[in-house]
């Protein structure tokens, strides 16, 4: 299995997961173009994308979902609230393009099991996904995504649990927020349990990760205006560091906001 972060950020998120031969798109949130400019800088064809996965309707996720659907015909895979709150932003998708999935319950692409699980955001329905795939009398390979969460709770631990890989939110860094000029609102909605995951919290999360496995992850969806990738970084590290966890013990790396990220091998 292999997975590369295209973008991730409130400009627009996208990552290209490829598992056993299946292709697939986690969101395609930047025009149609971008995405499969993207896909062609990492030797990939948007006409091979086998699914677009999407997490939640918010425009930073869906922007480029419609036309890469319709000018590719590739399926887009959505639980039922999310395709009625995103219908009339991505326009008209052939039926041939339709599928639903039940949150909590996984299914197949392929030979690729995913799992979408329920995440804490101010969405109709948002989740996250668990990529599963065998390996050839070597047990799974197994990625989690869970951007735009406002908490993490025991069952996203539980769907990231022997994970080889988790992209997780590190969306801000609280005192830049408080301090910053966003309206009052909208700080308050970040800073909530349905908003986003500051840097402190994905590095509590990971601690916990950490107890059950996990060796390697990837920040994600940070704030252009409340953080940086050096806070971000050595925040985590910071946090991972005061539970006595060595930085040789665990892979840390960054997905960018506006530039395409490295592409992580699973051996």
């Amino acid at each position: 299995m292999r997975f590369c972060p295209l973008y991730s950020g409130s400009s627009g998120n996208s990552i290209f997961v490829e598992a056993g031969g299946t292709r697939l798109l986690i969101d395609a949130g930047l025009n149609g173009r971008t995405v499969s400019d993207a896909l062609v800088s990492i030797g990939e064809d948007a006409r091979a994308i086998d699914g677009i996965l999407v997490t939640h309707e918010h425009s930073d996720h869906i922007s480029g979902v419609g036309v890469l659907a319709r000018r590719y015909k590739i399926p887009v895979y959505a639980n039922e609230a999310t395709w009625r709150a995103m219908a009339g932003s991505i326009g008209e998708i052939p039926l041939t393009c339709v599928r639903v999935f039940e949150t909590g319950r996984d299914f197949f692409i392929g030979e690729t099991n995913i799992l979408p699980f329920p995440t804490p955001h101010d969405a109709s329905e948002s989740v996250g996904f668990t990529i599963e795939k065998s390996k050839r009398g070597r047990g799974l390979q197994r990625l989690a995504v869970m951007t735009d969460i406002g908490h993490v709770n025991g069952r996203m631990l539980d769907a990231a649990d022997r994970c080889d890989y988790v992209l997780i939110e590190s969306n801000h860094d609280v005192d830049m927020l408080i301090a910053g000029p966003y309206p009052y609102p909208l700080k308050r909605r970040i800073l909530g349990d349905n908003g986003h995951l500051s840097n402190e919290n994905a590095g509590k999360a990971l601690i916990s990760l950490y107890n059950r496995g996990l060796r390697a992850a990837v920040l994600g969806h940070l704030s252009r205006d409340n953080n940086t990738e050096f806070l971000a970084l050595e925040t985590v590290r910071s946090v991972l560091r005061e539970s006595d966890i060595p930085d040789a013990e665990f892979d840390l790396s960054i997905a960018h906001r506006q530039k395409i990220g490295q592409i992580y091998d699973m051996p």
